[in-house]
C-alpha cells in the first residue's frame, strides 16, 4: 500500500467518525491555543515594560535620598531623608569630576493643587533645570520649554503635561493661560509631549505632571531647597557603569561618608528594573505556559484513548488487511497517520485562534499580546508530536493482531 493509499485511508477513518474526532480535535486545539496566547501574553509584558522603562533611557542613573530614623527608632523608606542639594547635581554635572556623566537633571516634586478658572487639578509638580527634557528625552507640543533665564531669574512659569493640560482647559489652547499651583500664579509656556502612562516601579502617570523652574519651586512654592532625586545620563550606555561610579564616589566625598555601606543615598539604573522586570515576567510566561502545557496532556490523551478505541472498533478490518497480505509495519503507520491528522488539524486549528485572540484579545484585557513566529511553529510540531507519541501504543496494539484472532472476534 502506497504512502498515498496511507493517507486517503487513515482520512476516512477520521472522517467516519467524526464526532469522536472532533471531540478530540478540540482537546489538542484549546491546549495549542491556550499556549500560543499565553506565551504571547508574557512576551507582550516583557515587550512593553522594556519599551517603557526604553523610553526613559536606559542609560540613566537615579540618585534618591536616603532614609529618615524617628525618634522612637522607626525608619522611613528611602527617599525620605533629605540628604541631596543643588550643590550636589552641580558638583556631578562637572565633566573633570565626572567625565562619563553627560547630563545631570536635578528635581525636587510634590502633589499641588492647580487651579485654571473654574477648573481645577492635583497634579506633580516638578521643579528642575532645562536639562530634564534631554534627560527624559522629552519634547513640547505646543510652546517652549524652560530655558536657564528661567531657572536664574525665579520665573512664574509652567509646562504643563498633556493630561493636565487636557483637564484644566478642556481643549482650550493652554499657552499664555493663567495657573495657580498652590495658590501662586503661573503662566503656562508650553505643553510637554504625550508618553502615557508607565507600568514600572513608579506606576504614574508621565503626562499627568507641571514642570517649573527649580528655584521657583524651592524658593515660592516648597519651600525647601533639598532634592527629592538626581536623574543622571551616561553619555553612553557602554559608560553607564562608569558613570555610577563617578557619581558614587563624588557623592560619598561630597557627604563626608568615608564606607560606602553607610551612605546616605542610593544610585539606582533602569537597566536593573529592566532586568527584573523582564525576569518576572518570564518566570509567570513559563508557569501559566505549564499550565496550557496540562491541557495539551489532556489532548494527548484523549488522542490515544480514541485511536485505541478504533483499533477495538476496527478488528475484523485489520484481520482481513493481514489476511489480504498488510505487514505490521504498514497497519502500525495507518494508525500513526491517522493519529498525525488528529494531532495536526487540532494544531492548526489552535494556531487559528491563538492568532485571531492575540489579535482581538489585547482591545479587550487591555494588554498586548505577542505573536510569536517560532511558538506558532514549535505548537504545531508539538501537536504532530502529540498525534505520534500517544498513537504508538494503539498502532502498536493493531500491528500485533494476529489474523486469526481478529477474524473469528465478534
Amino acid at each position: 500500500m502506497s504512502w498515498l493509499e496511507t493517507f486517503r485511508t487513515g482520512l476516512e477513518a477520521v472522517r467516519t467518525h467524526r464526532l469522536r474526532s472532533g471531540l478530540t480535535v478540540l482537546g489538542i486545539m484549546i491546549g495549542i491555543a491556550a499556549v500560543i496566547l499565553t506565551v504571547g501574553l508574557g512576551q507582550g509584558a516583557q515587550n512593553q515594560v522594556s519599551s517603557e522603562i526604553s523610553a526613559l533611557g536606559t542609560n540613566l542613573l537615579t540618585v534618591s535620598p536616603g532614609s529618615t530614623t524617628s525618634s522612637t527608632g522607626i525608619r522611613g523608606g528611602f527617599g525620605t531623608e533629605s540628604t541631596l542639594t543643588q550643590g550636589d547635581a552641580t558638583a556631578l554635572s562637572s565633566t573633570t569630576v565626572a567625565p562619563d556623566i553627560g547630563a545631570v537633571a536635578p528635581i525636587v516634586q510634590s502633589s499641588e493643587t492647580l487651579v485654571a478658572g473654574s477648573s481645577n487639578w492635583t497634579s506633580t509638580v516638578v521643579g528642575t533645570t532645562p536639562s530634564w527634557a534631554t534627560v527624559r528625552d522629552r519634547s513640547v507640543t505646543q510652546g517652549r520649554f524652560l530655558d536657564r533665564q528661567d531657572v536664574t531669574d525665579h520665573t512664574a512659569v509652567a509646562v504643563l503635561g498633556a493630561t493636565t493640560a487636557s483637564e484644566l482647559f478642556s481643549g482650550e489652547d493652554p499657552v499664555g493661560q493663567t495657573v495657580d499651583v498652590d495658590g501662586t500664579p503661573m503662566t503656562v509656556i508650553g505643553v510637554l509631549n504625550s508618553v502615557g502612562s508607565s507600568s514600572t516601579s513608579s506606576g504614574s502617570d508621565q503626562d499627568d505632571q507641571v514642570v517649573v523652574p527649580i528655584t521657583t519651586a524651592t524658593q515660592r512654592l516648597f519651600g525647601s531647597t533639598s532634592l527629592s532625586s538626581i536623574i543622571i545620563q551616561a553619555t553612553a550606555t557602554s559608560t553607564l557603569s562608569a558613570a555610577y561610579q563617578e557619581a558614587d564616589t563624588e557623592l560619598l566625598a561630597l557627604h563626608g561618608i568615608a564606607t560606602p555601606a553607610d551612605a546616605d543615598f542610593t544610585i539606582t539604573s533602569e537597566a536593573s528594573e529592566i532586568t527584573t522586570a523582564t525576569s518576572v515576567d518570564r518566570t509567570l510566561t513559563i508557569l501559566l505556559g505549564g499550565i496550557a502545557g496540562i491541557s495539551l496532556l489532556v489532548g494527548g490523551i484523549g488522542v490515544m484513548n480514541i485511536m485505541l478505541v478504533s483499533v477495538t472498533e476496527r478488528v475484523r478490518e485489520i484481520g482481513l488487511r493481514k489476511a489480504l497480505g498488510a505487514t505490521p509495519r504498514l497497519i502500525r503507520r495507518q494508525f500513526l497517520l491517522e493519529a498525525s491528522v488528529l494531532g495536526l488539524t487540532g494544531g492548526a486549528l489552535g494556531a487559528l485562534i491563538g492568532a485571531l485572540g492575540a489579535v482581538l484579545l489585547p482591545h479587550a484585557i487591555g494588554d498586548p499580546i505577542t505573536l510569536s513566529a517560532p511558538a506558532t511553529a514549535g505548537a504545531l510540531v508539538i501537536a504532530i508530536a502529540i498525534g505520534l507519541v500517544f498513537g504508538v501504543y494503539p498502532a502498536s496494539r493493531a500491528a500485533q493482531l494476529a489474523p486469526i484472532d481478529a477474524l473469528r472476534s465478534e
